[in-house]
């Protein structure tokens, strides 16, 4: 892999993952609601989960989810109702937040739970194995080795994706600086709203869509 081609992916790569979806939502609703530094652990578990989902293409899970229904349909109903139910609970949210210095009526969370909610919102996301398995392999020289560009990609799509979540979590941070609890407040809700159509989006979705 040539370095313009690795430049041409990190743009493809860019505008996909600088597009609202269920990791940078969460990342804005965890900004406003932990500040920047307590958000940090979500955008590893994110950064976790992209390096579980190269890995899983370059393995052929891809394939398998575009060829099996079964599968394709448990990993995508096990991703709706987790979105769904992180939905309901930012919708149910009172707005209250841990940023250091302010007391607000959050129960603590901490960087372990924050993590894992990010990881296993991207792990089981159907439409990212469908998405990386047919846009990867026209990055990949059939010709070389594959498995150091599987992992250049890799690292490439995490670095990236860790400094989209960032700017999505400064950007809630500095919401919730500015405008105090009720900032808090709205952005869990429209997040929530918005994880609750992605849900509804993610159960009518179909592979033959992709």
């Amino acid at each position: 892999m040539n370095t313009t081609t690795l430049l041409l992916f990190s743009l493809v790569a860019f505008v996909s993952i600088a597009t609202p979806g269920p990791t940078v939502l969460l990342a804005l609703a965890n900004g406003s609601r932990y500040g920047l530094r307590r958000s940090v652990p979500g955008m590893f578990g994110a950064l976790v989960s992209d390096f579980v989902l190269v890995g899983a293409v370059a393995l052929g899970l891809g394939a398998l989810l575009a060829a099996s229904e079964f599968w394709f349909s448990v990993l995508k109903y096990v991703g709706a109702a987790y979105l769904a139910w992180l939905g309901i609970r930012m919708l149910r949210s009172k707005g209250g937040f841990e940023m250091p210095g302010v007391s607000g009526d959050a129960p603590p969370a901490g960087g372990r739970a924050i993590f894992m909610k990010s990881f296993l919102v991207a792990v089981t996301n159907p439409k990212g194995y469908l998405f990386c398995s047919a846009l990867l392999p026209q990055f990949i020289d059939p010709a070389a080795p594959q498995l150091p560009q599987y992992l250049s990609i890799a690292v490439v799509f995490a670095l990236l994706d860790f400094a989209v979540m960032f700017g999505y979590a400064l950007a809630g941070a500095r919401a919730a600086q500015l405008l105090r609890k009720a900032a808090a407040r709205w952005i869990d809700r429209v997040c929530g709203g918005a994880l609750l159509a992605l849900a509804g989006s993610l159960l009518l979705w179909r592979r033959n869509s992709a």
